[in-house]
């Protein structure tokens, strides 16, 4: 009889790995719009503190959602998987725009991060099975 000493299987670490990516990659897109809101001559200051605060609060969502999911949270598998599936419209409007070089990745992520997350390894670890 062999013990485990890591119950994590590879799918789910991948999926917190890539979502914790995600969040630093938001998290710099918030420090520029920090910096754009501070440093921007006219701008309608509502709206910019919005988007800013909304990009802050997705990077913390996406940190938040890895970290539970490395703690075997079965309740941050669906929040997780809507927030791959945003990038799905997103990336297809950056392909619409002619910004297909970052859409497609966009896309991608989205689908391989939902796949690890719905994959049987991970279902069994957070208890779906």
């Amino acid at each position: 009889m062999t013990i485990d000493s890591d119950p994590t299987p590879v799918t789910l670490r991948w999926a917190v790995r890539l979502l914790r990516v995600e969040a630093v990659a938001v998290g710099l897109v918030a420090a520029w719009l920090v910096v754009a809101d501070l440093t921007a001559t006219t701008t309608h200051l509502t709206s910019a503190l919005l988007v800013t605060a909304f990009a802050i609060g997705a990077a913390v969502a996406l940190w938040a959602l890895g970290s539970a999911l490395l703690r075997h949270r079965a309740g941050a598998r669906a929040p997780a998987i809507v927030l791959q599936l945003m990038l799905l419209p997103i990336g297809w409007f950056m392909i619409q725009g002619g910004m297909g070089w970052l859409g497609v990745p966009l896309i991608a992520l989205g689908l391989g991060v939902t796949w690890l997350l719905v994959s049987p390894p991970t279902t069994r670890a957070l208890g779906f099975e």
